[in-house]
């Protein structure tokens, strides 16, 4: 069966989805919707064509403290850095451990791509629901920050590795 990846809209369906992680499953049921109305996130939900959403994941502009970052992430650039936060990546716990979540990752990632060549930004941000989460985008490329639970990744690293240079 073929996954539809677009924008959440009215027509999907959110209330089945669990993924094992309340929160994001809550806030995808309860804010999302509102977020996108407010302009703060825009969410991008995957089905099977029939609307009853299996992942999920939001976008929203962020910005970084140069003082924040290591020193070797930092350098060069302004005291306040133009980054892209990537939040609540979420997967339906029914498909985990299939592969389907880096999948769902470099849709995402993709997508910020594609977003930068008209807005630019340094940096890609997450932060880590969960020490699993950590290591999931570790794998994918993303640095700690030490002593917090955000990660970041470079866009610049991100194009290079998804072939949609920036």
């Amino acid at each position: 069966m073929t996954l539809v990846s677009e924008a959440l809209g009215d027509h999907h369906d959110l209330s089945a989805f669990v993924s094992g992680q309340p929160s994001l499953d809550s806030w995808l049921a309860q804010h999302a919707r509102g977020a996108d109305a407010r302009r703060v996130a825009r969410t991008f939900v995957w089905h099977y064509g029939d609307g009853v959403v299996v992942a999920s994941y939001s976008l929203a502009a962020h910005v970084l403290m140069k003082d924040q970052l290591p020193r070797a992430l930092g350098r060069g650039g302004p005291e306040h850095i133009p980054a892209v936060l990537l939040a609540r990546l979420a997967l339906a716990s029914r498909l985990q451990g299939e592969g389907l979540g880096s999948v769902v990752l470099a849709e995402a990632l993709g997508r910020l791509v594609e977003a930068t060549k008209a807005v630019a930004a340094r940096f890609v941000v997450v932060d880590a629901i969960d020490a699993e989460a950590a290591r999931f985008y570790e794998h994918h490329g993303f640095r700690p920050i030490p002593g917090t639970v955000r990660l970041v990744q470079k866009l610049s690293d991100v194009a290079a590795a998804v072939g949609g240079g920036v």
